[in-house]
């Protein structure tokens, strides 16, 4: 295992176009982070109960360091992070660590918590080749095998609760009503996920053609080619119809405008290949 990554195992592994495989930490945790909602796969205790796996669409955060210790990070290339998940205390994943005890039948992993996966992805671009055979998407994605485990110590769940409310809109924990009242407390569930695996996949960079294709005007002459940028851009907040705070707070403000130039500045970057530009 490389410096600064996760380990490549079989099942972290890319079998197609694995040069755009990436095990770093910073890639990784950065796609977690960055992305809005992340989708949480998981088997059912038994499958005579169910057959068909689930997945539900959940936010996240991946936090750095051991609780109590862990402190924001510097950068997300720090080192290896746990995941934290919030839900209905009620769902059915909030339940699963209660009632199996996480092996899942496999005793050679780390039993402690349910074996989860969780799967994150942007689009950066629409790729338009001369063929749709060649079509294609600039995209980030990250996959996590791991073990989740409800977070008992309540100490703990504040805590994690701060980092994704945070990690959704930058400060808002500080600018709300805090702390939860008993009753939120007790309605929310939270999961930590010790990560067994991960890896990702991205892509950057114009549409790539055929030679023969890029031989013959006639196709070239005639069909568009390029890269359509694909950014999530947040709108003008828009206040309720109890707000009674006269002006949008700077760091709601602040943050959309931050997050809007970003995302941008990502999908055009997310345009240029780096090993061809260097040529």
């Amino acid at each position: 295992m490389a410096e600064g990554e996760y380990e490549k195992t079989p099942r972290s592994s890319f079998n197609r176009l694995a040069k755009r495989g990436k095990y770093d930490y910073g890639t990784i945790h950065s796609i977690i982070d960055m992305t809005p909602v992340l989708h949480v796969s998981f088997n059912p205790v038994s499958p005579d109960d169910d057959p068909f796996p689930t997945i539900l669409p959940m936010l996240g955060y991946a936090a750095p360091g051991s609780f109590p210790e862990d402190e924001p990070a510097p950068s997300y290339d720090d080192g290896p992070r746990h995941i934290y998940l919030h839900g209905y205390v009620t769902s059915r994943l909030m339940k699963l660590p209660s009632t199996t005890n996480g092996t899942n039948g496999d005793s050679s992993e780390n039993p402690k918590g349910v074996p989860i996966c969780i799967a994150a992805s942007q689009v950066d671009g629409i790729v338009l080749a001369l063929t749709p055979f060649h079509n294609s998407n600039n995209y980030r994605s990250a996959v996590v095998h791991g073990w989740a485990s409800i977070v008992e110590s309540e100490t703990e769940r504040m805590h994690a609760m701060h980092l994704i409310t945070d990690n959704v809109l930058s400060h808002r924990w500080n600018n709300s009503r805090v702390p939860p009242t008993k009753a939120e407390m007790t309605s929310t569930g939270i999961l930590r996920v010790e990560i067994a695996s991960a890896s990702a996949k991205v892509r950057v960079g114009g549409p790539g053609d055929d030679r023969h294709d890029l031989k013959d005007e006639s196709v070239i002459g005639n069909v568009w080619t390029g890269v359509v940028p694909v950014y999530l851009q947040y709108g003008e907040p828009v206040a309720s119809d109890y707000n009674r705070v006269g002006k949008v707070p700077g760091y709601i403000s602040g943050w959309v405008k931050e997050q809007n130039e970003r995302n941008k500045e990502g999908a055009l970057k997310a345009m240029i290949d780096p090993t061809k530009a260097a040529k």
